[in-house]
């Protein structure tokens, strides 16, 4: 449930108002969220739930190789069959403070605030990464949309305030990068060695990709019209015109 739902109801936000005034959602737009990507391969994340939001967050982590455990009395078919397979693992309970030892990220994702709140409390204690889903006040880290192609990623972020604003954009910047751009990034990708053993100095570096994404003819239309080898043609003229010369 969103954090603007409980206005005038119940608090259970970590401020514990009583009657909730909303005092948790003020200056959410304002916060200087530290944007960072992690990697979580191997690493334990707990999801608390087994509903449709519990599933997107769940696909969301096995897509980064993260190990995910599932805590929740019950489960969506395609998250039993998640657990059937090793995919994930299932604790078919209500959740305990203990489910929390030894993870990384913990996500709430149920119905109860309770529980939630619970969660949110037990993460803070250890200082990890927690996410109570639509109670930005109950997070300490916020997901954006992501739009991902091949080695590709975007993020978009509305601070919490809007989850469909985000999509809308997500959408929108789909239309406009998509895989000529990822395809570029793997091309550039392995001539990142010989750029790094060959040329001196950050800036030489920094001179050769840019000369390479920015130049003429445009890379990214060559790849839209299937021209991959004029891109590595542009690659390869880069690379004769940044050699060192010959002592």
């Amino acid at each position: 449930m969103p954090a603007q739902a409980y206005a005038g109801k119940e608090c259970v936000c970590q401020f514990r108002k009583g009657i909730c005034d909303q005092t948790c959602v003020q200056g959410m737009l304002e916060t200087p969220f530290y944007i960072a990507c992690l990697k979580l391969t191997g690493r334990r994340c707990v999801v608390v739930g087994g509903g449709e939001i519990g599933l997107e967050k769940i696909e969301g982590l096995l897509a980064c190789d993260g190990r995910v455990v599932l805590i929740s009395p019950d489960a969506l078919p395609q998250l039993q069959e998640l657990a059937a397979e090793g995919s994930i693992e299932w604790f078919r309970r209500e959740y305990e403070t203990g489910d929390l030892e030894g993870t990384f990220i913990a996500i709430a994702a149920t119905d109860d605030t309770d529980i939630n709140i619970r969660v949110y409390d037990d993460a803070e204690k250890r200082a990890m990464l927690v996410n109570v889903v639509d109670v930005p006040p109950l997070c300490n880290f916020i997901l954006p949309a992501i739009l991902r192609t091949g080695p590709l990623a975007i993020a978009i972020s509305t601070a919490g305030a809007s989850p469909a604003l985000a999509k809308r954009i997500k959408s929108q910047i789909a239309e406009e990068y998509g895989e000529p751009y990822a395809r570029l990034a793997v091309l550039l990708n392995e001539v990142r060695g010989w750029a790094k053993g060959t040329l001196p100095t950050y800036q030489d570096r920094k001179a050769f990709f840019e000369g390479i994404v920015n130049g003429k003819p445009d890379p990214i239309e060559l790849l839209r019209h299937g021209d991959e080898a004029g891109v590595r043609e542009l690659i390869s003229a880069a690379q004769a015109e940044h050699e060192p010369a010959a002592a």
